[in-house]
């Protein structure tokens, strides 16, 4: 089964979030910031991560930053999950390593269009 850590401040996002993952097949764990996700990735690396850009202690683009300077933290496909959708932000994050982009609020046949993107699922018809 795949994993995904889901890591946003807002609980409503995570439950959310973990329901579209669950119904995907996807086994979910969760983070309200950036440092508890890295720790998390330090024991066992996800498949996928839901990142939200603005968290109070440790952002996404952070822990994006620092995921991707190690070995282990380049396997995950990293989905940015946030409320920042101008060119200038969408650039940022791809330029550290994002491997794709989602504006809030977002349903479930935009994550599994993104997840398909990074192939982490297979396209349906």
């Amino acid at each position: 089964m795949k994993t995904c850590l889901v890591v946003d401040d807002s609980s409503v996002v995570r439950k959310v979030a973990r329901g579209i993952l669950e119904d995907l097949g996807f086994c979910v764990e969760e983070a309200a910031d950036g440092a508890p996700a890295l720790e998390m990735c330090a024991r066992a690396m996800p498949d996928a991560i839901l990142l939200d850009w603005s968290m109070p202690v440790t952002d996404g683009l952070a822990v994006l930053e620092q995921l991707r300077s190690s070995e282990a933290g380049r396997k995950p496909k990293v989905i940015f999950c946030t409320a920042k959708n101008d060119m200038e932000h969408i650039a940022r994050a791809v330029s550290l390593g994002a491997d794709e982009y989602i504006m809030k609020p977002f349903d479930s046949e935009i994550l599994r269009e993104k997840l398909e993107a990074v192939g982490l699922l297979d396209r349906v018809d």
